[in-house]
């Protein structure tokens, strides 16, 4: 089944093309991750998937229901409650963790379940703490985000996301804000989640890391997908901005 579905979508920011034309398909169970150099469309890319930036032209439909249409030639959005309901279907994980500084790490999960979704509380409260044992986080949960690590915060802000029982997940280079060590622990999270069979859409800049967890690889380059297919295609792809792209990371 069809989870995500974009079709023809760009994006721009003044005079500034971001996003030319870009059409992709992410399948339940399946991990796309999203490659390129910064500056390539690629974070764009996502908050337009999760509608926090709004497509100027193109279409957006989740399992089957459409957020997007185009309708003249630009996107026209659904009506506000359609909206809401879409929403439902993903959750978001941001670089810089966004988590509520003037909550514990309960509170930080339990909150939208308990007041957005309406969901029992001793339901929602049971949930968390399976969570954060997933996690690694038993014990911190009265902690303030002050309190954790980045790792700690990462991974805090990956299960506030699967509290809310996404379908896909999308990640905005989750790792870029961590010191190697960490990184490791989050990474090592995301790949349980695969090993689940999670449906997840992932911008990183961790190129081991999506040549080994991916079903699907995008190459993206100056608002286009220039190489698209399995981990062993794009990496091993004769494109001439894909290897300039991955020697940089092979200098480091």
């Amino acid at each position: 089944m069809i989870y995500l579905e974009m079709n023809h979508v760009r994006k721009s920011f003044g005079d500034l093309e971001v996003l030319k034309d870009i059409s992709l398909k992410v399948e339940e169970g399946e991990v796309l991750s999203i490659i390129g150099p910064s500056g390539s469309g690629k974070s764009t890319l996502l908050r337009c998937a999760a509608m926090l930036e709004m497509m100027d032209g193109g279409d957006l439909t989740y399992l089957g229901e459409q957020a997007v249409t185009m309708q003249n030639g630009k996107s026209v959005y659904a009506k506000p409650a359609v909206l809401r309901k879409i929403q439902e279907n993903f959750g978001m994980v941001f670089q810089s963790f966004h988590l509520f500084p003037h909550y514990d790490v309960m509170k930080n999960l339990c909150d939208a379940p308990i007041h957005v979704q309406k969901r029992n509380r001793a339901e929602v409260e049971a949930q968390a703490e399976e969570l954060l044992q997933k996690m690694g986080l038993t014990g911190k949960e009265k902690a303030y985000p002050c309190q954790l690590s980045g790792g700690q915060c990462q991974r805090v802000a990956i299960a506030r996301a699967l509290m809310l029982n996404p379908k896909v997940l999308f990640f905005d280079e989750p790792t870029s804000a961590l010191d190697p060590e960490l990184t490791g622990e989050v990474l090592k999270v995301i790949k349980s989640l695969a090993e689940m069979n999670m449906t997840m859409v992932i911008v990183t800049h961790e190129m081991n890391f999506a040549r080994e967890i991916s079903n699907r690889v995008i190459f993206m380059d100056q608002g286009v997908i220039a190489v698209e297919g399995t981990p062993d295609e794009v990496f091993d792809s004769e494109n001439a901005r894909m290897q300039g792209f991955l020697g940089k990371f092979r200098e480091k």
